[in-house]
């Protein structure tokens, strides 16, 4: 698909953009080490793939990123709404916190076990610094003093027809006792315009059950349009101090339902500052 794009609008990465990633680069090799990594990161080819996905980043998505200043140099669990119908707002957002802040990070996404089993797609994603996202992983990611990307909304986020879009679906409860565990804030995250990337979406729920897939979407467009995507980082949540990853369901559903709503009310914020489709913006 990342081809696809390059070929449809002859996208190259700038001599000045390639010493900006290598400059980057520098930098993360000295914080991550050349030590193996378990899960399949590789800042080599983690390298190449920015500079493949970099020039689509900038100049066909034209990514803004707003909050950067909300981003110390400490581990976070960062979550996001899920948008877009494929993983590309992972990627986007992956790409924001490797390039733009002012310290780089990996970070390591979690992702379904039906991602992680895709030809070629999976071994790229880890090597990338995507991990599969079960609770074991997280939590050891975290105790290395690494941020986690996680979508509680699961495959109900990204796979939402065209009535549904920009509605941020129920969290999962596992995430926050992941945090309460680790000690970590959790740092909400709000994308705005990738659900433009395929605009017109009926999701075929019977067949895809049928098919054993986690969604089937029926799109008007198969390669993603140039919607400008702008990221939204919110203020750090610190869970409650008398809360532990064994609390009741009852207790902790406040604080899973007002991270909910902050990620919900950058979206609506966010949708009113939208930029227009093919907008020319640098």
């Amino acid at each position: 698909m990342l081809k696809e794009i390059i070929d449809t609008v002859n996208l190259k990465t700038s001599p000045e953009d390639r010493k900006k990633i290598d400059q980057v680069f520098s930098k993360l090799y000295s914080i991550y080490g050349e030590s193996e990594d378990p899960w399949g990161l590789d800042l080599h080819r983690a390298k190449s793939s920015i500079e493949y996905i970099w020039p689509i980043y900038k100049n066909y998505f034209k990514v803004r990123v707003f909050g950067k200043e909300n981003v110390e140099d400490r581990p976070y669990m960062i979550t996001s709404n899920h948008t877009g119908q494929v993983a590309i707002d992972g990627m986007l957002i992956s790409t924001a916190f490797a390039i733009e802040m002012e310290r780089p990070r990996i970070l390591r996404a979690m992702v379904e076990r039906f991602f992680t089993g895709l030809p070629f797609i999976g071994t790229w994603a880890a090597q990338g610094g995507a991990v599969l996202g079960d609770r074991q992983n997280c939590e050891k990611l975290l105790e290395r003093n690494q941020s986690v990307l996680v979508f509680p909304e699961g495959v109900r986020g990204v796979s939402k027809s065209t009535k549904d879009f920009y509605k941020v679906q129920s969290f999962t409860r596992g995430f926050f006792r992941i945090a309460l565990s680790s000690g970590v804030p959790i740092l909400p995250i709000a994308v705005v315009g990738a659900e433009e990337l395929f605009p017109y979406v009926y999701q075929a729920k019977t067949m895809a059950k049928k098919l054993g897939l986690p969604a089937l979407p029926l799109s008007a467009n198969y390669i993603p349009l140039p919607s400008p995507i702008d990221i939204y980082i919110g203020e750090p949540y610190s869970p409650p101090d008398h809360l532990n990853a064994d609390s009741s369901d009852k207790d902790i559903d406040h604080h899973i339902f007002e991270i909910e709503s902050i990620i919900q009310k950058m979206t609506d914020e966010g949708l009113k500052k939208r930029r227009k489709f093919w907008a020319n913006v640098k």
